[in-house]
């Protein structure tokens, strides 16, 4: 019996030396964490100011009666493109043309009689020289004509109005545009004014940009501006019109507006958002964003140690960010190598294995 127990015993104190053995073991062959690194950086960094706004059309005509009328036909549909004095409806024409017709004859009238006058007044003429007339007569006979002529002058503005309202029944596209909504169909009565058509046209549109007014005092006309909308992929590079000279009530922003001219995708109601360069700061030292990361001290960034073994914390003043890189005002030189890829997971002094090394341009 005491055999068989201190067999068992035996066997106990093999498997927890196995085990022991097994975990001293692990702990030797545990490695050092793999990171990547990065040389920091000098290169020149735009001092920019961005912002998302909207795009407002310039040519968004409604199209509206200008004489009355029934509505004969409807030529364009919601949503159809139409091009600078295309015919988009068709109004009555019949009482134009009978009111033509009359100015015509009236017209026609007024140059028979003036006709008829002038020989009266040549007649009254020759016997003036003659003294068969006196010359009161003559002068009675010219008044008249003179009076013909004038009323005929009349009459011929009134036709040439009679037809300047008649074109009028044809309504006509006043630019290149797409139909945005029809509020008129056919056998319609409309008066003078009456909205017919709305139409929409990209062909210039105004960027609205609300800039926060903490720089009102650096932002002016002629700055070049960077706009971007997402229903294209072509970035524009327009410059700053004007600024709007009140300040938004609501958001504490200047509105700065810059136009788009003749861009395919750009349409009128579309987002837009908007960069303007301040300036350009010279060797700036740089970091990629992944390589500072936040720790009780504050934001820091892991210096390599020359042999490449060790991660060393430096903590870190920060300024501008754009396109992925961080500016480093203090804390770290140009030329200094900082880890890249794992700097979230370590600490200071931590030992490291450099797997790869990049460059600012090429994570950029």
């Amino acid at each position: 019996m005491l055999n068989r127990a201190g067999k068992l015993l035996s066997m106990a104190l093999v498997l927890l030396l196995s085990a022991c053995g097994k975990q001293e073991e692990t702990v030797k062959v545990a490695s050092p964490p793999s990171v990547s690194v990065i040389t920091a950086e000098q290169i020149s960094m735009e001092v920019r100011e961005e912002t998302i706004g909207s795009l407002e059309g310039m040519m968004d005509p409604t199209v509206a009666a200008e004489v009355s009328g029934r509505v004969l036909k409807v030529l364009v549909r919601q949503g159809q493109h139409v091009k600078k004095g295309q015919e988009i409806a068709l109004l009555n024409p019949v009482d134009y043309q009978l009111q033509r017709r009359e100015a015509l004859s009236e017209v026609a009238r007024l140059e028979a009689l003036l006709e008829n006058q002038q020989r009266s007044v040549e007649r009254n003429a020759r016997l003036v020289e003659r003294n068969f007339i006196s010359q009161i007569v003559l002068d009675d006979v010219k008044t008249q004509e003179i009076a013909l002529r004038r009323q005929l002058e009349g009459t011929k503005s009134r036709l040439a109005s009679i037809e300047h309202n008649q074109s009028k029944t044809r309504l006509l596209s006043p630019v290149d545009g797409t139909v945005e909504s029809r509020l008129v169909a056919e056998g319609d009565y409309v008066k003078v004014g009456d909205p017919l058509f709305q139409i929409i046209s990209n062909q210039r549109l105004r960027a609205h940009l609300p800039f926060p007014e903490s720089i009102a005092s650096s932002i002016r006309p002629g700055l070049e501006v960077r706009l971007n909308t997402p229903t294209s992929s072509v970035e524009i590079v327009s410059r700053i019109r004007e600024l709007k000279p009140a300040i938004g009530a609501g958001n504490r922003a200047i509105d700065v507006l810059a136009d788009v001219e003749d861009q395919p995708g750009w349409h009128t109601g579309a987002s837009v958002s908007g960069v303007v360069v301040l300036g350009v700061r010279e060797n700036v030292v740089v970091v990629p964003e992944q390589s500072v990361v936040l720790r009780p001290a504050g934001e820091v960034v892991y210096a390599i140690s020359q042999d490449q073994a060790q991660a060393h914390q430096r903590v870190v003043r920060t300024g501008l960010r754009q396109d992925g890189m961080v500016e480093i005002i203090d804390g770290i030189q140009a030329g200094e190598q900082i880890v890249l890829d794992g700097a979230a997971f370590l600490t200071d002094g931590a030992r490291i294995s450099v797997q790869k090394e990049m460059s600012v341009q090429a994570d950029s």
